[in-house]
């Protein structure tokens, strides 16, 4: 293997300082392009690498953010994360990415083992087991320790910090809006995800929307369950009843509804409109394909990462922002499996 090239080795052969070749090295605007662009390439040349180490404990600072998602398997996060790493890498910024898998015990354990200075911060969103037990005091303790936390999607109301989110509300009366105006009558609300505060909001518009125009709430084509499992057995007796029109909040309920409808025989859109909430690659290959609420996760993961680290970059003394709550706008994509207005 070729040896590593040092700072005051590259200074003597360039006959520059070290003060200057480590500037020129961090693309600093005091050095000249010229001069930066001779040192870079000398520096690739020598096979010179950064003691990373020794630059994060002098500036205090690992320039590296530590993401935690409850599920990898779920494209919304997938999404999301590519935006965070997009916007970390622009800046600068690495990322370290752990999997709560729906678990507080996995959560807490993320949290420490990335709390001893590998860190400068993290971006989560709050396990399912979290918000059902509603303990954040791991939250807490990190945020009082000095390292920032955005939340993002499932967020708490009792942790003060920046927190990014989607308008789950009125996106959903939006969505039940545009299955009333395309004439149903019988709008039933699928929920596999009731445990959390998203699948709970999400609900809570269709109930408005309905209420706003008048319709009845039918609780026998409402189905709000808090596992995927315990929501199957349930739904395959609701397309029994005299039903026109699907709201799903969730991935899974979304693709159950259009599954079963089509098992049965039923006619999308002309006996049965659609609308999921999601908008992975999966609803457009369905057929027919299935309208959708994007909620825009690169966004998402792009916001959650500048808020972060607009945090991070404030300096010792600074007063520290006032935490910051952003509303990202989602999206209805009409589909095949609604009717055109």
């Amino acid at each position: 293997m070729k040896s590593k090239a040092t700072l005051k080795q590259i200074a003597k052969e360039l006959n520059v300082s070290i003060s200057t070749v480590s500037k020129a090295l961090s693309n600093s605007p005091e050095i000249s392009e010229p001069t930066k662009k001779r040192v870079q390439e000398f520096a690739r040349l020598k096979n010179y690498k950064p003691n990373n180490l020794a630059v994060n404990l002098k500036n205090k600072r690992s320039r590296t953010i530590g993401v935690i998602i409850p599920n990898i398997l779920n494209p919304f996060f997938a999404k999301v994360f590519s935006g965070i790493e997009k916007a970390a890498n622009e800046k600068g910024y690495n990322v370290i990415t752990c999997i709560s898998n729906e678990s507080l015990d996995k959560e807490i354990h993320a949290m420490d083992m990335l709390s001893n200075g590998t860190i400068d911060g993290f971006i989560l969103s709050v396990s399912e087991e979290t918000q059902k037990k509603q303990s954040f005091k791991h939250f807490k303790e990190a945020i009082a320790e000095n390292l920032p936390i955005v939340m993002f999607d499932r967020i708490s109301d009792e942790v003060n910090c920046d927190k990014v989110i989607v308008d789950d509300f009125d996106s959903a009366v939006h969505g039940v809006n545009h299955l009333i105006r395309s004439g149903c009558k019988n709008i039933a609300l699928l929920s596999a995800i009731d445990n959390l505060s998203v699948g709970r909001l999400r609900a809570e518009g269709y109930i408005k929307a309905l209420k706003d125009n008048g319709y009845p709430i039918d609780e026998s084509i409402i189905i709000r369950t808090e596992k995927p499992e315990d929501f199957d057995s349930k739904a395959e007796s609701l397309f029994n009843k005299n039903i026109d029109g699907v709201f799903a909040v969730d991935e899974h309920a979304s693709v159950m509804a259009h599954k079963t409808a089509i098992k049965k025989g039923i006619k999308i859109p002309d006996e049965l409109s659609i609308i999921g909430f999601a908008d992975g690659v999966w609803s457009r290959r369905l057929t027919p394909s299935l309208s959708t609420i994007s909620q825009h996760g690169p966004e998402i993961g792009e916001a959650a990462a500048n808020m972060l680290i607009s945090r991070l970059a404030a300096k010792p003394g600074d007063e520290a922002p006032q935490y910051e709550t952003r509303v990202v706008k989602t999206e209805l994509r009409q589909r095949e499996s609604t009717k055109k207005l």
